[in-house]
């Protein structure tokens, strides 16, 4: 487990194959509670390869001095993505 926020990851390995493989990451808010924007890729077993970008929006609270994955929130595609950036920009703009 992470004991600071910088330390969080998404990454996920597996029989050493990395699974999930994070390509970048943004923290959102620091403290007792912590909330980590990532971007990254699924390996996909079928194409031997790893499979288009997805996002996650995850908060952490630290407990026992190390951050434990409260809830999550994954979005799926660029698709969704944009429509996420759409719909906020519209709501900071009235």
């Amino acid at each position: 487990m992470a004991e600071t926020v910088d330390e969080l990851t998404v990454s996920y390995s597996e029989g050493g194959n990395e699974i999930v493989k994070e390509v970048d990451k943004a923290i959102l808010s620091r403290g007792s509670w912590a909330t980590v924007l990532y971007r990254y890729r699924e390996w996909d077993r079928a194409k031997e390869d790893y499979g288009p970008e997805k996002y996650s929006i995850r908060r952490y609270q630290k407990r026992g001095g190390e951050f434990r994955q409260q809830s999550k929130f994954n979005i799926s595609s660029k698709a969704q993505a944009q429509a996420l950036i759409g719909a906020l920009q519209k709501w900071l703009e009235e």
